[in-house]
């Protein structure tokens, strides 16, 4: 499948030859010839096939990007649920998973991440009017509202380790079916990703975003790039690559068409710190 945005801005250098003392999965394939498959769901913003299917979205662009500045550009995409993501890695469908995984705790004993490349909320639709007065998890909770939610999405957990109960969870596999859900009135909100959120309300007359300010601070997290354990070594070297992009006038320009901007840079957070933290 072919790539929009291969193409490298000036200043991203090519090493070529940064990649072949590695072991692993991944660096098995790339010897071989064969292309590296970059798994993601259809997250609008975070990552998503466009119109002629090939991987759009900003933790799609950071990832072929910076590949790409490891002389790295034969790229497969693979679109699946979101639920499948995770999964698959492991059974080695996907080499590597984007479209906004943030970096948990429990995600870190299946995943190794890249070091962060973007910071971001958790945001909450709902009706119109907000007729509920929800705006955070403690306001689901105390009101004893149904939620519905992407299956795997992060906010699952978050909502159980709060204590809203497992059958006040409507778990779908995406976004769409999360619109659906709340104009139907199965769900009085709706709870993803503030990108995913902020895109949703600016498409849907009959629903808004909550006020954002309101979310707990907890619920603020970390997205990076998944790899297999197996690929640790070569995680390293994407790391070192990666350290060089993030931030650069060049990534910035790129990302900037899917609302990406300074304040979603991850700063000095590091992986470690977001799986022993979140």
């Amino acid at each position: 499948m072919k790539f929009t945005k291969m193409l490298l801005t000036a200043g991203i250098a090519i090493a070529t030859s940064a990649t072949t003392v590695f072991a692993g999965p991944l660096q098995d394939r790339i010897d071989a010839g064969e292309t590296i498959r970059v798994g993601f769901a259809n997250i609008p913003l975070w990552g998503y096939p466009n119109e002629n299917g090939d991987a759009d979205g900003f933790t799609n662009d950071i990832a072929i990007q910076t590949l790409a500045s490891m002389g790295l550009t034969n790229i497969e995409a693979v679109v699946t649920d979101w639920g499948g993501l995770i999964p698959g890695l492991k059974a080695e469908r996907f080499d590597l998973i984007t479209g906004g995984m943030y970096v948990l705790g429990s995600r870190c004993e299946n995943v190794t991440f890249s070091e962060p490349v973007a910071k971001s909320g958790d945001g909450i639709l709902v009706a119109a009017g907000n007729p509920e007065n929800i705006n955070n998890y403690t306001d689901v909770l105390e009101g004893s509202h149904i939620m519905v939610t992407g299956a795997g999405y992060n906010t699952v957990e978050a909502a159980k380790n709060l204590g809203i109960a497992d059958a006040n969870i409507m778990q779908v596999p995406g976004p769409t079916e999360m619109v659906a859900a709340l104009k139907a009135g199965r769900a009085a909100a709706a709870i993803l990703t503030d990108f995913e959120a902020q895109h949703l309300a600016a498409d849907h007359a009959e629903i808004e975003l909550a006020n954002s300010s309101q979310m707990e601070e907890w619920s603020k997290n970390y997205a990076a790039i998944g790899f297999r354990h197996e690929d640790k070594e070569f995680v390293e070297t994407f790391n070192a690559a990666l350290k060089d992009y993030m931030g650069s006038d060049e990534m910035m320009a790129v990302v900037g068409e899917h609302d990406y901007s300074e304040v979603h840079l991850p700063g000095d957070v590091t992986a470690e710190w977001a799986c022993a933290n979140r």
